[in-house]
């Protein structure tokens, strides 16, 4: 399985403000780049905290592709609304994993409008993202495009499964009492901290596109 992070940030890599306001740190060409990006991946990625702050459409706009990428959504409880956008999209697939304790009841309501719910092992207080990756493959997908937020991008950096991160950083500084790229690593020394080798710098209008692989 093939997995890209990508990240849209502030050059100080935040991706709200303290309220939560992130629409939109990056301009027009950056975004346009991402749906390229997305088009190019089985399924898109995001975890619940990202799907209640924005209530994303993970489709590919802006140009025709023959099938929109599977939506994908971490959703330990199964917070997703009924109604939530992704829903809406014209093809692919709507998959949900949650963990044991989710209501059957919600599993039902979100299964009529559409989801197919995966029930999937914990990994302390997180879903197993391995597990995840596992169902994904067995649904017969082969890439992922992850779009966040911090605490999802930290769970798959851990856990060693990122191949690729498409960094997408926009000039303006946020500050610290803004929200970060990523959630809690753990990393106490720097010989722990996880090393990525760039690949590709490149502009994206006025934002600075940054490509960098897994490192050793």
């Amino acid at each position: 399985m093939r997995v890209t992070l990508k990240i849209a940030t502030s050059l100080d890599a935040r991706i709200a403000t303290c309220t939560g306001h992130s629409q939109w740190i990056t301009g027009s060409e950056a975004r346009a780049a991402v749906h390229r990006l997305r088009a190019e991946h089985d399924a898109v990625l995001v975890g619940s905290g990202t799907m209640l702050a924005d209530d994303p459409k993970l489709t590919v706009r802006g140009f025709d592709v023959a099938r929109q990428p599977d939506r994908v959504v971490l959703d330990t409880y199964l917070k997703t609304p009924d109604n939530a956008a992704i829903f809406d999209a014209p093809s692919g697939r709507s998959i949900i994993f949650a963990g044991p304790a989710a209501g059957s009841d919600r599993e039902s309501e979100l299964n009529k409008s559409g989801a197919e719910v995966e029930r999937v092992a914990m990994s302390g207080s997180d879903l197993d993202v391995h597990d995840v990756l596992s169902r994904l493959s067995s649904k017969g997908l082969s890439s992922v495009f992850i779009e966040g937020g911090g605490v999802v991008a930290a769970s798959f950096l851990k856990a060693g499964l990122i191949d690729r991160l498409e960094w997408f950083r926009a000039p303006m500084i946020i500050g610290g009492d803004g929200r970060p790229a990523f959630g809690s690593l753990g990393v106490e020394d720097l010989g722990a901290a996880f090393r990525l080798v760039r690949t590709g710098v490149r502009e994206a209008g006025v934002d600075l596109w940054e490509t960098y692989e897994k490192g050793e």
